[in-house]
């Protein structure tokens, strides 16, 4: 077996790197191939395991022809969201595969990207949750109940709170300071009830999401309010690794991945100083490369393992 396939199954895109089986755990060589394409495009809806194997077999031969099949596919999967739906798709790709197969959340790449697979995963993007599997290989999660429910930290999740702030502010007998003035500037309100209502009208995650930026422009002009929302998310996003250790769960590491973390360095340090203070020890890296190539070190390992499939939950241990 000469290569492996890494597959990252987004929400949004699917993206697969097809990299040589004996090269570094995480890494994607000069030789290796690639393909993006919308998830939409191949995957008709969550939960569909059967569709899905079929799909993405088909998927794979028309990108690298049929020769790939006979390769060690590890997949990052959104909607697998539990061990049971991991194990679920991971049979029905082992029917349609010839190599060995392995499925994670999709969330659970972000960790062996950085070639650390005993690590907490931690993503805050346009949703947040963290990830880990305890010593039987069972997924065990902390948060990602969804932006009106939690999501602390994400994206749609730091425009609620950071509008909850303001008008909370003004309630108090506050003056609009820098992020209230670029929340209402950016959902066209000129004052509080109209913050307010316009928020609730255009309530969806990617339409709040994409004003996340202004909570950090006004913290980088000193909004108070700002600084104070961003440090809260930090403190949340803490709390759910937590949540996991509190659980006995061991763990050698924290990685942080995700489109808000990755692009926000105030999260960043305000999120290990959180993290810090519990814990000054364990060790909290971002992510700072593509989550699929956590997908590329997973199956190597399957290669390395010569794991059979299907594989059982617990193969998936380091």
């Amino acid at each position: 077996m000469t290569q492996v396939v890494g597959v990252d199954i987004g929400g949004t895109k699917t993206r697969i790197v097809v990299a040589s089986a004996d090269g570094a755990d995480a890494d994607a060589d000069a030789a290796s191939q690639e393909l993006l394409v919308p998830s939409s495009t191949w995957r008709k809806r969550l939960g569909d395991f059967a569709g899905d194997a079929v799909a993405l077999r088909d998927l794979l031969i028309d990108g690298f022809g049929p020769g790939i099949l006979e390769s060690a596919v590890a997949v990052g999967a959104h909607g697998c969201e539990n061990s049971e739906q991991c194990l679920a798709f991971q049979t029905e790709l082992s029917a349609v595969l010839e190599g060995p197969v392995l499925v994670v959340n999709d969330s659970e790449l972000i960790a062996p990207a950085m070639g650390d697979e005993g690590a907490i995963g931690v993503v805050v993007g346009t949703g947040s949750i963290a990830t880990v599997r305890d010593t039987a290989g069972e997924l065990v999660t902390a948060g990602g109940w969804g932006w009106l429910l939690g999501d602390e930290g994400s994206a749609p999740g730091l425009v609620r709170e950071a509008t909850r702030a303001v008008l909370d502010d003004l309630d108090g007998g506050g003056a609009i300071d820098p992020l209230g003035r670029r929340l209402m500037a950016a959902f066209g309100a000129a004052g509080g009830d109209e913050l307010a209502l316009a928020v609730t009208d255009s309530a969806a995650a990617e339409t709040w999401g994409a004003h996340a930026p202004e909570v950090f422009a006004a913290a980088d002009e000193g909004s108070r309010l700002a600084i104070t929302v961003i440090d809260d998310a930090a403190d949340s996003l803490a709390w759910l690794v937590e949540r996991l250790l509190d659980r006995g769960i061991p763990a050698d590491g924290v990685v942080a991945g995700g489109s808000v973390i990755e692009r926000q360095p105030r999260l960043q340090e305000a999120f290990r100083s959180a993290l810090a203070r519990t814990h000054p020890i364990l060790p909290v890296a971002i992510l700072d490369r593509p989550p699929v190539l956590g997908a590329v070190a997973l199956a190597r390992r399957l290669v390395r393992t010569s794991a059979t499939h299907p594989l059982t939950i617990g193969d998936i241990q380091p």
